[in-house]
């Protein structure tokens, strides 16, 4: 329930709050030296993509792959290139018990954790009349219960050391319904976990920022398949996928400092395809 004007004019305690003490300079505000990022899916796609991207910034990284163990020879190759600290953890984001466990190892091997990109999903375009239960179950399994142990578990070390940064990655699918083919279950997977980022900014308002990205259709294993490429190039404006390296810029922002005043958004980058 909203306040009366006399009630609002009642100055509260403790506010306002102060501006966090981050550099002027915006080169400087989105450095990562000295920040510990950890980020799911991080073997390929875009989950290597903001790999790339908070390495070439200066900042350490923890690589959870499950399948695609490409992450420890590309985790190796970029510490050499920037002179960073890498280690790669096998972990299947299902196992909520092995989720508590690994981010405890991150923070024991690193000291701490700046920033966790919730970025593991996978899809099954279907029909929800074509989908079998063990399909749906496995992409809430994934989508949904994957990115709740990852944001719980984080949350806990966020809130203990009195700082963190949550970003999740969602889908322009918790947005709009996708054509032509049709795919409820990640739609709603998606919609859920963009919904939980946004509950997030303000249950960790004294501790944590948390924002989502939508992105569209970018080149990668997850982008449009054969089925809708050419209806994805005709609603694009731009008329085409994105390239990975289009979304680096977007991810680092949301981990460094210079998003310092950014929580709670949902950022679509998706070359305009969800235009009315």
């Amino acid at each position: 329930m909203s306040m009366t004007v006399d009630e609002a004019g009642v100055a509260r305690d403790g506010f306002p709050r102060p501006t966090p003490k981050i550099p002027s300079n915006v080169f400087e505000q989105l450095s990562m030296k000295g920040k510990v990022v950890a980020i799911t899916g991080a073997s390929a796609g875009i989950g290597f993509a903001v790999v790339e991207a908070i390495a070439e910034a200066g900042g350490n990284l923890a690589l959870w792959y499950n399948s695609n163990d490409a992450a420890i020879a590309k985790g190796e190759q970029l510490a050499k290139a920037h002179g960073v600290q890498v280690k790669a953890y096998k972990v299947e984001v299902t196992d909520a018990a092995k989720v508590e466990q690994t981010i405890s190892e991150v923070v024991q091997d690193f000291g701490k954790l700046d920033v966790f990109v919730a970025n593991a999903g996978m899809a099954i375009s279907k029909a929800i009349t074509e989908t079998s239960l063990e399909e749906y179950r496995k992409q809430m399994s994934v989508n949904v219960d994957g990115v709740f142990y990852c944001a719980k578990y984080a949350g806990a070390v966020f809130k203990h050391q009195g700082f963190g940064n949550l970003i999740i990655t969602s889908s322009i699918s918790a947005h709009i319904v996708n054509v032509p083919v049709d795919q409820p279950v990640y739609n709603m997977t998606k919609a859920a976990i963009t919904h939980l980022g946004k509950s997030l900014a303000r249950e960790w308002r004294e501790f944590a920022r948390c924002n989502v990205v939508s992105p569209g259709f970018f080149n990668t294993n997850m982008g449009a398949s054969p089925l809708a490429i050419n209806e994805a190039y005709r609603m694009t404006p731009q008329g085409r996928q994105g390239d990975t390296k289009e979304i680096k810029g977007l991810y680092l922002y949301l981990a460094s400092d210079a998003s310092s005043y950014q929580t709670g958004s949902d950022v679509v980058i998706d070359g305009g395809y969800i235009l009315p």
